[in-house]
Formats: C-alpha cells, sequence, structure tokens
C-alpha cells in the first residue's frame, strides 16, 4: 500500500470540497429563490432535499461498482454528471422564471446523481492509499475540505447572488469541472483488492462486516448522521433569521453564515492530525464533541440573547469538527479494500439522507416557534452522545491486526527452536 502524496491528496480533497457547494452554496440564496417562483419556506427546503435523497438512494450502487471497476471511473463521471445538473437547473431558472420550480427539482436531482459517486468513494480512496495507522490525518484533511466549502460557499454562493440568484447553479458546474480534471490527472487509481464473484456474494460479505462490527458500525454511521443533519438544519434556519430579523443578505449574509462552518472546518483538521497520534481518544473525541454542540444549542434558548446565539452556533461547528475525523476512520477500516466502496456509500448514504431532511424539518420547526428547533436539535445531539458513549467500539471497527487488508498474508506467528528439550515445546496456535 503507497502512501498518496501531498499533491495527490490535494486533488482529492476537492472532491468534497465541490460536492458540498451542492447545497451550502444554494442556502444564502433560498429567501430569493423562494419570492422568484413563490413558493413557501418547506417547498424551498425541497431545493436541498432533491439533490440529497436522489444522491443517498444512489450511492451504494456507486460504491459497488467502485469496489468492482475502480474508483477515478466512477468518481470521475460523477463530477461531471453534477455539474450537467447545474447546467440544467440554471438553464430552467434562466428561461422559466417563475414557472421553473419542477424543471429546477429535476436539475438538482441530476446533481444529485452525480453526487453519489463522489465523497464516499474518494473517503474510500484514503482507505486505499494509505495504511489504518495512517488514515485518520488524511480523513480529517478530507472533512475539512468539506468544510472549508461550507465556509466558502456561502459567501460563494452571496457573491455569484449579487448578479442573480439563479447563477449560483453554473457556478456549480464550472468548478466541478475543474475538480473533474484535478481528480482525473492528478490522483493514481489504487491498487487494492477489487470485488469478484457474484452480486450475492459480494453482498454477503459486506453484510458480514455489519454483522461482525455490529452495533460500533451503525452507532459511527448514525453519529455522523446526525452531525450533519443537525448542522444543515441550523444553517438553513441561520439563513432565513438573518434576513428576516436584521434584513442582512449578500456578502454579510454569507460571512455569519461561516462562522459555524469556519470552526468546524478549522476543528476537523487539528482533530484529524491530533487523533491520527492518539487514536485512543478518537471515541472521547467524539462523545466530547457532541456535548458540545448540545450545550451550544441550548445556550440560545435558555439565554435568548444574540451574544449567545452567535456563541451557540460556534459551539455546534466546533463540535461537528470534533466528531466527524474520528468517525470518517473508524468507518472507513471496519472493512477490506474489496468492501470498502460500500460501506463508506452506506454511510454516505445515510449522512445524505440526514442533509436532504434537514431543511423542510426545520422549516417546519420555525413555523411552530422560534426557539423549538433549538430545543430539538439539543435533544437529538444529547442522545447522540449517549449512543455514541455507550455503543461506538473505537477499538473494534479497526481490522485487527493493525488493519491488515483482505488477500494480505497472515502475519508470522513465533515458533520456539527446534532444539529445545522435550517436554519444554507447547503447540503453537492462536
Amino acid at each position: 500500500m503507497k502512501t498518496a502524496n501531498p499533491w495527490q491528496l490535494a486533488a482529492l480533497c476537492t472532491v468534497p470540497f465541490i460536492m458540498v457547494l451542492g447545497n451550502s452554496m444554494l442556502i444564502p440564496v433560498l429567501p430569493e429563490l423562494r419570492q422568484a417562483l413563490h413558493v413557501s419556506k418547506p417547498q424551498a427546503g425541497l431545493m436541498i432535499t432533491a439533490f440529497s435523497i436522489p444522491a443517498a438512494v444512489v450511492i451504494a450502487v456507486a460504491g459497488f461498482f467502485s469496489d468492482r471497476y475502480g474508483r477515478k471511473v466512477i468518481m470521475v463521471p460523477g463530477i461531471l454528471l453534477y455539474a450537467l445538473g447545474g447546467v440544467l437547473a440554471g438553464t430552467a431558472a434562466w428561461l422559466l422564471r417563475d414557472r421553473a420550480f419542477w424543471p429546477i427539482l429535476a436539475g438538482r436531482v441530476v446533481q444529485g446523481l452525480g453526487a453519489a459517486g463522489t465523497a464516499p468513494i474518494a473517503m474510500a480512496t484514503v482507505g486505499d492509499l494509505f495504511r489504518p495507522s495512517e488514515r485518520t490525518r488524511p480523513l480529517g484533511l478530507l472533512e475539512a475540505a468539506n468544510g472549508v466549502g461550507k465556509v466558502v460557499s456561502p459567501i460563494l454562493g452571496s457573491l455569484i447572488g449579487l448578479l442573480v440568484w439563479w447563477m449560483v447553479f453554473y457556478g456549480f458546474s464550472v468548478l466541478a469541472v475543474l475538480a473533474a480534471a484535478a481528480v482525473w490527472f492528478g490522483v493514481p487509481e489504487p491498487k487494492y483488492e477489487k470485488a469478484k464473484g457474484s452480486v450475492g456474494k459480494y453482498l454477503g460479505e459486506v453484510g458480514g462486516v455489519f454483522k461482525q462490527r455490529g452495533a460500533s458500525l451503525l452507532a459511527a454511521i448514525w453519529c455522523g448522521t446526525v452531525a450533519l443533519f443537525v448542522l444543515f438544519g441550523i444553517l438553513f434556519f441561520l439563513s432565513e433569521y438573518l434576513e428576516s430579523r436584521y434584513g442582512m443578505d449578500g456578502i454579510p449574509k454569507g460571512l455569519v453564515l461561516a462562522i459555524p462552518l469556519g470552526a468546524m472546518a478549522l476543528t476537523s483538521y487539528f482533530a484529524g492530525a491530533y487523533l491520527q497520534e492518539r487514536p485512543a481518544l478518537t471515541k472521547p473525541a467524539v462523545v466530547t464533541g457532541f456535548t458540545v454542540g448540545a450545550a451550544g444549542l441550548l445556550l440560545i434558548p435558555l439565554l435568548r440573547a444574540d451574544w449567545f446565539f452567535f456563541v451557540g452556533i460556534t459551539l455546534l461547528g466546533f463540535g461537528t469538527g470534533l466528531v466527524l475525523p474520528g468517525l470518517n476512520t473508524l468507518v472507513t477500516s471496519a472493512g477490506g479494500s474489496a468492501e470498502r466502496g460500500m460501506i463508506t456509500a452506506v454511510y454516505g448514504a445515510v449522512r445524505f439522507f440526514g442533509v436532504a431532511m434537514g431543511p423542510p424539518l426545520y422549516g417546519w420547526l420555525m413555523g411552530r416557534s422560534k426557539f423549538l428547533p433549538f430545543w430539538f436539535s439539543a435533544i437529538l445531539v444529547g442522545l447522540t452522545a449517549v449512543v455514541a458513549l455507550f455503543f461506538v467500539r473505537a477499538q473494534r471497527l479497526p481490522r485487527q491486526g493493525g488493519g491488515r487488508e483482505k488477500g494480505a498474508p497472515e502475519p508470522q506467528r513465533w515458533a520456539p527452536p527446534e532444539d529445545l528439550p522435550a517436554g519444554t515445546r507447547r503447540p503453537v496456535g492462536p
């Protein structure tokens, strides 16, 4: 297993960066979209859902093909399909004006189908290029690139929205084409044992990983999903709140939206580097991250002051950044290379569902009470901290023997010398 160089890792980081633009860059212009298309807040939230649910549904297929045929041959066409969906949505908004709601949703579906073969497969690629003991730092960097995309995208979306709100769709497409070129020319196809045999046999092997890892793997997947579900729901709330309460729009709103996202990106980067040297702290980091996030969310409805509002969402970003690198490492290392694409795809699919459900649900909660989204989020995040505490078993997820890959030779066991006196030898066994 050859370790990737920094330039290859940088090219790979463009994948989660552009993927996150598909939702985060759209959030600042959702109020303008809602006014231009004459739709409600929950309907505007469907712009996020229409992207995320198709990605979640198709992502398992992308994971299967990446295990069988290779990572790059799935990632690059997926990125280009993502770009095509942006062109379709932007053209529909440009030509059809206030009648463009459903055609834009169709373009978002195409974008989601393309996104299915992007970030989760990039995560699997890191698992192929790096040894198990070296994965936490690059996976933290991938999550940091995702976070930087979240930081930049509200500002970028607000800047583009100053021209006209639907230009953000074309912005997706230009950046996606550049990312596709970076991956195709800059990332080597990993050498790993590809999945072979029938589909039934392959699915049986994947199911065996989930059966062996049990509640620990499922808990890790659940924790990653809740983290992004709450983050995107709160961002949706924040975008609407800044405009309705403060009349804030454009670049100022993008800068405020970047506060929790910046905290997440910085924390992901440093947490990945720190936890790689101290893997025993992975589970404490996850539990601490959720605890800090829940505390930040509780500050907002309890103290009800603008200053504490921004402190609370910053703590949420910090907690999310502390949670994700360790979870990504645990999930990526749970299986062998022949099943890694599917396992990370399942993880990505559930995360996509979390992102998809956030904006519509938070739009509904906002209609009931200003502080209900924060009570709901604090309780959910707090319960997830309990799940992490009792069910995530960091030491059980990575493969035994330092992460030996499927197909690698068994480690040599020590055997006593042949010339030991009779009666002193013991059978050599596991």
